[in-house]
């Protein structure tokens, strides 16, 4: 029984995670100048040594910890609870757009475009969310709607190149990022988005009629939008398990040739995957413009886009799976700054550990070698 837990996908990202980790904090002692210089006299005084290593290692991940889930070392309640809301706050755009493109994946559409589509959500709900002045219970669903049909627009766009020409979604969508980055660089400096009287590239507040509620006050970054990704997980989740449109795209996902034999059509299944993994993106850019930045800038999208590419493929497309990626990203990334300040340790080590779990993952074999797990056999007796 435990032979078998270990050849599944679910024990294998788990041990890809802590192999990257282990890498970690190998890192983390080599750079650390207390365990360099007890490295000098290792053979005369060895316990020096692997205390240095310990105090090290130890002390960058106990401040990892601190900065992502519990700060028990503040004075007060707030100090205690924020490093767990500003995990949050960064896992709720990598985890929405981590599900787009997880839907992406199951269809056997490899989207790259999430920075793209998230910079169309963010430029859609930014504009109606600072040109249209109307109550919250209007203003702030008709934002986040323009958001998700922005997203979704600029997927569909690449389904469409995909059923009609046949054009590669990978090649397509990484250029369609780069469409959507000049694009937001341009109208930043226009009078469409650009806020008056300012010379940078950064557009006027969003109104608070169109804000996602700080319902836990203003001292803490997390927003309502924690709840509209939990929907979203639930979305996909019944999408991809209960409902004829998900059907359809696991089977274009399995086997175009057999999908298109059943009747389906292949290129308007092209075009909705890539509009609902657009939308999804798209949420995840109503996050950011509606919540966490009220304003629009270049940055808007920041990283989370190719975030999300790792997120989906260490959930193995699953939504949970997805949903506790996307929540482990956002813990590396609100515990990277406390690393780094109390004990020096460069942020870079975060995005190390993060490159190593796509290692890991995309090498499934390399993780069995490591811990000795046999591949599990299939039977060909049928």
């Amino acid at each position: 029984m435990m032979s078998k837990f270990l050849r599944g996908n679910v024990a294998l990202s788990a041990l890809a995670v802590l192999v990257s980790f282990v890498v970690g904090g190998v890192l983390i002692a080599v750079s650390d100048t207390g365990v360099q210089t007890s490295a000098a006299y290792l053979f005369a005084r060895p316990g020096d040594f692997f205390s240095s290593v310990w105090n090290a290692v130890f002390g960058a991940y106990d401040a990892l910890f601190r900065g992502s889930v519990f700060n028990y070392q503040a004075s007060d309640a707030v100090g205690m609870f924020s490093p767990i809301t500003e995990t949050l706050a960064f896992a709720t755009p990598i985890t929405m757009a981590g599900l787009g493109l997880a839907v992406a994946f199951r269809s056997g559409l490899f989207n790259i475009g999430g920075t793209g589509q998230i910079m169309f959500g963010a430029m859609f709900a930014g504009w109606v969310g600072i040109n249209v002045d109307l109550p919250w219970v209007i203003h702030f669903p008709l934002a986040v709607i323009a958001g998700v049909l922005g997203g979704a627009f600029y997927g569909a766009l690449v389904g469409l190149l995909k059923a009609t020409t046949g054009a590669n979604e990978v090649i397509v969508t990484i250029m369609f990022n780069y469409i959507a980055a000049m694009l937001l660089q341009y109208l930043l400096k226009t009078p469409i988005l650009q806020a008056p009287h300012n010379i940078n590239p950064i557009s006027k507040p969003i109104l608070a009629s169109a804000k996602y509620p700080a319902f836990l006050g203003d001292q803490f970054r997390l927003h309502a939008g924690v709840f509209a990704m939990l929907g979203a997980v639930w979305f996909v989740w019944w999408l991809l398990n209960r409902s004829t449109l998900g059907f359809k795209f696991r089977a274009l996902g399995h086997n175009p040739s057999a999908a298109k034999v059943a009747g389906i059509n292949i290129g308007l299944t092209y075009v909705l995957v890539m509009a609902v993994s657009g939308a999804l993106a798209g949420l995840a850019g109503t996050s950011q413009i509606l919540g966490t930045e009220g304003s629009l800038t270049t940055g808007v999208a920041a990283s989370f886009g190719f975030d999300a590419i790792t997120v989906a493929l260490l959930g193995r497309n699953n939504p949970l799976g997805v949903l506790a990626a996307g929540i482990l990203f956002g813990g590396l990334r609100a515990g990277a700054v406390t690393m780094q300040a109390s004990q020096g340790v460069p942020v870079d080590i975060v995005f190390v550990v993060q490159s190593m779990i796509v290692l890991f993952i995309a090498a499934p074999p390399l993780v069995r070698a490591i811990f000795r797990i046999r591949a599990e056999k299939k039977d060909v007796s049928a």
